[in-house]
């Protein structure tokens, strides 16, 4: 069974309602052979990336970048995952008040160095969530989740 790594800092109802659709869209009954495992970010592992086969990320924006949560993880899994998760497939999701460039280009960056492969179109969101902004995070779940199936 794959096993599929949701890692998030989701400090407000605009994020937690992204979070929910991703996971919802990640454990659709249609999709067999997945395990989802979700982690705040301040408390996944190296252990828990490497054990899995593919990653979600969800952060907000802050003062133009990533959540210090998201970074925090990154700079723990970094060097002891380097190696051992080059070529896996993630995928992302962002929300701000107004700007989410820096967030993403930060995700892009550390992503890019770890070798790991976007299969997935990033979902971002400025404001209140709409429903389609909703449904994007649904699919992005989704998304990921079948990849590790085939």
């Amino acid at each position: 069974m794959s096993v599929l790594l949701i890692v998030h800092h989701t400090p407000s109802p605009n994020c937690q309602a992204m979070l929910e659709a991703v996971v919802s869209g990640a454990t659709d009954p249609d999709i067999e052979g997945v395990r989802v495992i979700r982690r705040a970010a301040l408390a996944a592992t190296a252990s828990d990336v490497l054990e899995a086969d593919g990653y979600l990320l969800g952060t907000p924006a802050n003062l133009g970048y990533m959540s210090g949560a998201l970074k925090h993880f990154f700079d723990q899994v970094y060097y002891p995952c380097l190696d051992s998760t080059r070529g896996r497939p993630f995928g992302f999701y962002v929300h701000g008040g107004n700007d989410v460039t820096g967030a993403v280009r930060g995700i892009e960056s550390i992503t890019t160095g770890l070798g790991w492969r976007r299969a997935a179109e990033a979902v971002t969101v400025t404001g209140e969530p709409g429903k389609a902004d909703i449904e994007a995070c649904w699919g992005l779940g989704a998304t990921i989740a079948a990849g590790l199936t085939s």
